[in-house]
């Protein structure tokens, strides 16, 4: 009898009491990813070689994850954490400027008419910088917070490390 007991309880839980079930969170009904994976992944380069003291654009490479998006770097609405990088520029080289691309319009389904400015896919970011002769390497992180058409996820840091070598 306790062994049909536990049974019972067991099934239960698995399919939520009445038969059906559990409701998952959006993330554990998604394939593309999970809330322990990358939303974010820098892909490249890792590498670039620059003329010395020449101004020179470093176009950063990231991929979005499959389902999510992330708030553009100018968000339309000041409450939204927008994209930013955060690279300090180490001896020997100057970040002068850093461009990010347009963000796409984006509307959810439960407020069509609110637009939202954001990243799907690939986007790159260039990073212009003057570099003296030399090796150097510029280490910092793109903060983002991405989402899905439910949810939400707290902002995120993904590394990004270039190696400059000027000659």
């Amino acid at each position: 009898m306790r062994l049909l007991l536990t049974a019972v309880a067991a099934a239960a839980l698995t399919v939520g009491g009445f038969g059906w079930p559990l409701q998952k969170l959006p993330w554990q009904t998604s394939a593309a990813y999970s809330p322990n994976a990358p939303m974010v992944r820098f892909l490249y380069p890792q590498q670039v070689q620059v003329q010395a003291g020449k101004p020179y654009t470093v176009e950063m490479h990231f991929r979005i994850a499959g389902g999510l998006h992330i708030n553009s770097h100018t968000p339309l609405q000041k409450s939204l954490i927008r994209t930013d990088l955060n690279a300090p520029a180490p001896a020997g080289v100057r970040i002068t400027a850093v461009q990010f691309p347009a963000g796409s319009p984006y509307a959810l389904a439960a407020f069509p008419s609110e637009k939202l400015s954001v990243y799907t896919g690939e986007i790159v970011v260039g990073m212009r910088i003057v570099a003296r002769r030399g090796n150097h390497l510029i280490q910092g992180s793109l903060r983002y917070q991405a989402c899905d058409t439910n949810t939400c996820f707290p902002p995120r840091n993904v590394p990004v490390a270039v190696d400059v070598i000027a000659q």
